[in-house]
């Protein structure tokens, strides 16, 4: 089985060289990762709940789909690529910002990512793979603003920096 390899950047996302995904979070280094987030016609956000075996953020709630683009792979097509392999759903999909952070995690992995977010709409019914997903749900930005207030514990450290970003764009 080949190692996944993450495009490690510098602070203005150019590509300075590969890492293997695990080397890179246990060293911290700044490599780019695709967000996405997924509306229906009533303006809810698909939400998933990451798989129980996920080596970071196990558990936890966070936007539709996040990954890593493959070396040679754009964000746009990795944005694609992991909201059918995650949720088995295929969306028009548009770019809306990029955004940079570094969350330390209880494990010694480190997060520090340079992350494309992408906004799509669809009313289709998601086909979540369970190696990834544990669950899904449709939640208004009222509910996680409620949600988050109360039990921020419960969401990703990525997700809890966005998500009123991506709100207030849509």
């Amino acid at each position: 089985m080949q190692r996944e390899k993450v495009i490690l950047v510098n602070e203005h996302d150019e590509a300075i060289g590969t890492m293997e995904k695990l080397e890179a979070h246990q060293k911290g280094l700044l490599h780019r990762a695709i967000s996405v987030f997924i509306f229906d016609s009533q303006g809810r956000l698909l939400l998933q709940q990451r798989a129980a075996h996920k080596y970071h953020s196990a558990g936890l709630w966070t936007n539709t789909c996040c990954s890593h683009p493959a070396p040679g792979e754009s964000t746009l097509d990795a944005a694609h690529r992991r909201l059918e392999e995650e949720m088995g759903m295929c969306t028009p999909l548009t770019f809306a910002f990029t955004f940079r952070y570094r969350a330390a995690f209880d494990n010694g992995l480190i997060e520090h990512e340079l992350d494309h977010v992408f906004v799509g709409y669809t009313d289709e019914v998601p086909i979540p793979n369970s190696e990834e997903v544990a669950a899904y749900r449709w939640a208004d930005r009222e509910t996680i603003d409620r949600e988050n207030s109360k039990h921020p514990e419960a969401y990703t450290a990525w997700f809890k920096l966005i998500y009123g970003n991506v709100f207030d764009q849509t």
